[in-house]
């Protein structure tokens, strides 16, 4: 039986997690749940923790990590979200940050070009070094002379994991992202761990190099083109946001932290927190759904992780959804409809 340690956290995150929970269980899987409900900001307000090092170990004891979302108005510090979620992936080593963006229905595109509209591709970041690995400080804080650093941290393993990692999953080819014109150090050994990996690859897929400004363009222009991007931590975060944007909005972007070595992922939908929406019943649980569904292919269940991707598909397409992709359901009734179409029948 496999483990899922559940960790809904603030704003929309327990209502679109307990969505992606109730399509899970309709599976009827060899899955248990951990439900963490306590691992939110409100605790972190009242006690001054979110997650106990007891909290941590019932994580790690799990097969994989179903999350919501972390971020609530009433924190200030940054403090609670490295807590909670950075922790979870710096200390479980969860190195790569896979984000697929495809096109559910034509309808959800920004883009004129029907031509161009036909995205199906993965931003693979780097996910546990670049910018946001906290390494800096502040000189003569508050005074006019202020100076404040935030360095970025690159390594051969890092690199060449996360790249390596993509090779992997690419279908057709692979675009590797940087920013080497003009970050020197970093970026130069980005691109000779690139080097190195495409030699190893040889001819089987196609490969590229872009500037990150380029790549920005680019997707725009022609995200058909792609189909995956890897990039570092920043760089991935920002790009992934954009891809999420041109199928439909960060409601239906899904997300995967992956340690591809020890086999274990903490699954997250992209949107966030959401305070402005939490408690209305309109968040989207397409994003948190899709991301359960990225866990079940991680944990062998594919059929049943097809299955459930189809059943998005179908309810999207008929606009039985939220009103963010031009439905009218609520969140608990978006969650019923897309189990309501579940074909599944490997249980």
């Amino acid at each position: 039986m496999k483990s899922v340690a559940v960790i809904p956290g603030d704003g929309v995150g327990p209502e679109v997690t307990r969505e992606a929970v109730a399509t899970l269980e309709a599976l009827r899987l060899d899955l248990k749940f951990d439900h963490l409900d306590h691992v939110n900001a409100g605790r972190w307000l009242t006690a001054g923790v979110a997650m106990t090092d007891d909290d941590f170990e019932r994580v790690r004891a799990s097969d994989c990590v179903l999350f919501g979302a972390v971020g609530d108005p009433r924190v200030t510090s940054v403090e609670y979200a490295r807590q909670v979620l950075l922790r979870l992936r710096l200390e479980l080593d969860l190195y790569v940050n896979h984000r697929p963006a495809l096109l559910l229905h034509e309808r959800l595109s920004p883009l004129r070009d029907p031509d161009r509209r036909n995205v199906d591709l993965v931003v693979v970041r780097e996910n546990t070094e670049g910018l946001y690995v906290g390494v800096g400080g502040v000189l003569r804080r508050g005074t006019p002379d202020e100076v404040a650093m935030d360095q970025e941290v690159n390594t051969r393993l890092g690199v060449s994991r996360v790249i390596d990692y993509a090779f992997r999953v690419a279908r057709r080819a692979v675009c590797m992202v940087d920013k080497s014109n003009a970050v020197k150090h970093g970026g130069q050994l980005w691109r000779r761990c690139w080097s190195e990996a495409t030699a190893k690859a040889g001819a089987r897929l196609a490969t590229s190099h872009l500037y990150v400004d380029a790549a920005a363009m680019r997707l725009v222009a022609d995200p058909s083109e792609f189909d995956v991007i890897v990039t570092n931590n920043s760089y991935g975060d920002i790009l992934s946001d954009l891809t999420a944007q041109l199928v439909g909005g960060m409601g239906v972007a899904a997300s995967a932290n992956l340690n591809p070595d020890t086999g274990f992922g903490l699954f997250e939908p992209v949107h966030g927190s959401a305070p402005d929406i939490a408690g209305q019943g309109v968040a989207n649980p397409v994003g948190a759904i899709l991301s359960a569904a990225l866990l079940l292919r991680s944990q062998g269940y594919g059929d049943a992780a097809t299955a459930v991707e189809q059943a998005v598909a179908s309810t999207v397409a008929a606009g039985r959804c939220t009103p963010d992709l031009g439905g009218s359901l609520s969140t608990e009734e978006a969650g019923r409809a897309i189990r309501a179409e579940l074909t599944w029948s490997g249980a």
